[in-house]
């Protein structure tokens, strides 16, 4: 018996959290029952769906008994989510995962094309002066007539977010002409040999560098622009011509190795721009990275370089989740040996409170301690609620109180760097907020009573102990507190694996829960998951004893 999903509930404000549920209590009876009888149909369509669909994936001669059964059936996909990509039968209206109308103007409104109330809009402060890079020309990357998550409309529903809301354009923002990064700012970061290879792809009408990463012919325009444009971001602010900037760009960066492309990333936009601040005068800077996946390519690239602070925050899992790096003993190499900060979560959900409780125990402790002169933020978006790809639960306002807290650093000399993020109702009105800040919004205060997660007071600990001899400014007592309450959990034994459980998400499809792949699912995401509880264990038991 399949168990039964709820995939609409709530609609589209639920993807968000901006506050409640829909309210439909002005409804009358028979609107509301019209409503829920809705629900149930499409909820039954996306069972139907996902189950029949696992079936058409699986590869010729996979499942030998049932071939002639495949060979009959055929998937009644019609049309893919503008908002998150995923497949749905012609029946469904609503996508049968994330709840966007199929007909949805998000393209055109952004975030403010739905029904949810939004954050509603900041007071801000005059003389902030915030420049914006933006060329359309980065819009032709793109996997010509597939559903690539990294796709143009990513750009568009931004766009549209801020035009609509008056911050694009606005009193305190302008736009800088867009240009070409040259050779010589590319080999700042890159090799001759990985530049010369994605300029290569522009004689390819589409060329794939691994499974998930493609160029078109216009891809190597695109990606010399966004590198431009962050170069230029980064000068003029440093030269005091912009107070902040936010680079509209992609493709995205932080994976961009020295020698490698990966991850959708094809120039590394973060360390271009990091190394034109600092020919332009700054002498240290900070990346923080807030991206759900580890930006393998920024560590990377400033392994070994004592005037570049990399502080990263994603899914880590011990080594499990793309890209597989960014554990919390990884701190960097010869001079740049503690320059180099990886906070790993261990589950999925992640949400305000874990974040904004590792801003305010490590983020900020350290940045101040460095004392930076410029911070850059490479903001990727995928640890948002809704995001088919993070499984976090950041909220547009947890995105602008992370900035708001950053602002304080570099006498807010600071740029924002997009990176991923790949639900567009949730990357649109994610983008906006952090805009109201830099354009001089005002957000309420942090409280100092946060209380992280379980699943978030071990990666602080984990951190605190590979970051302790090189940062003093990390207040023991409080991790010692966290670690008390670790030990405790572990002590719990099992309610604590069910807190675990509770708070995990696989990463796998949904839909290969049933069906013919059920085997395969529980194998690759299942046995992963006790991995993960076993790892967990020793690090409470390794953290109490060096205390």
């Amino acid at each position: 018996m399949m168990e039964k999903r709820t995939c609409l509930e709530g609609g589209p404000s639920h993807i968000l959290g901006q506050g409640d549920l829909l309210d439909h209590s002005m409804d009358s009876p028979n609107q509301q029952e019209q409503q829920q009888q809705q629900q149930w149909q499409q909820e039954s369509y996306a069972e139907d769906f996902f189950a029949r669909y696992a079936e058409g994936l699986l590869e010729d001669g996979a499942a030998d008994d049932d071939e002639s059964e495949d060979i009959d059936w055929k998937p009644y996909m019609r049309w893919f989510c503008i908002n998150c990509t995923c497949p749905n039968p012609d029946e469904a209206t609503h996508c049968i995962r994330c709840g966007e109308h199929r007909t949805s103007g998000i393209l055109n409104q952004g975030y403010l094309a739905s029904s949810f109330d939004s954050a509603g809009a900041l007071e801000l402060e005059p003389g902030k002066r915030t420049a914006i890079g933006y060329d359309p020309r980065m819009l032709l990357h793109e996997e010509t007539e597939k559903m690539h998550p990294e796709r143009p409309n990513r750009l568009r529903a931004i766009l549209a977010g801020l035009e609509v809301s008056g911050l694009l354009p606005g009193p305190n923002s302008f736009s800088i002409p867009a240009r070409e990064a040259t050779q010589d700012e590319l080999k700042l970061v890159h090799s001759s040999k990985h530049v010369d290879v994605v300029e290569a792809t522009e004689h390819e009408d589409l060329t794939y560098f691994t499974p998930d990463t493609y160029a078109n012919k216009y891809s190597a325009l695109a990606a010399r622009l966004a590198a431009g444009i962050c170069a230029d971001l980064a000068t003029a602010i440093i030269t005091g011509k912009a107070h902040n900037g936010f680079a509209l760009v992609r493709p995205p960066g932080h994976h961009a190795e020295e020698e490698s492309v990966m991850g959708f990333c094809l120039h590394n936009n973060a360390c271009v721009a990091a190394r034109a601040a600092q020919a332009a005068g700054a002498n240290k800077v900070l990346i923080v990275d807030w991206d759900v996946h580890h930006g393998n390519g920024t560590q990377g690239i400033f392994e070994q370089d004592p005037t570049v602070l990399y502080i990263s925050l994603h899914r880590y899992e011990g080594g499990t989740f793309y890209p597989g790096t960014g554990g919390a003993g990884e701190v960097g190499s010869g001079p740049g040996e503690g320059f180099c900060v990886n906070i790993p979560w261990g589950c999925g959900g992640i949400g305000d409170v874990d974040y904004l409780s590792a801003f305010q125990h490590v983020v900020l402790p350290i940045s101040h301690q460095f004392h930076p002169d410029f911070t850059i933020i490479s903001a990727g978006f995928d640890a948002a609620r809704g995001d088919p790809l993070g499984g976090c639960d950041v909220t547009p306002s947890g995105y602008a109180h992370m900035t708001a807290l950053l602002n304080s650093l570099s006498n807010g000399r600071m740029l924002v760097i997009l990176e991923g993020g790949y639900n567009l109702r949730s990357i649109s009105s994610s983008v906006a907020e952090v805009m109201k800040v830099l354009q001089g919004g005002v957000v309420s205060p942090c409280p100092d009573s946060l209380q992280p997660t379980a699943a978030g007071a071990l990666a602080m600990v984990q951190v605190f102990l590979a970051q302790r001899d090189y940062w003093s400014d990390l207040d023991a007592p409080t991790f010692l507190k966290f670690n008390s309450q670790l030990a405790a959990l572990s002590n719990g034994g099992r309610s604590a694996r069910k807190r675990y459980l509770r708070r995990r998400h696989t990463g796998g499809p949904v839909w290969w829960k049933w069906g013919r792949r059920r085997v395969l699912y529980d194998f690759l995401f299942k046995n992963r998951f006790q991995m993960l509880m076993s790892h967990s264990h020793k690090g409470y038991r390794c953290s109490h004893k060096h205390h």
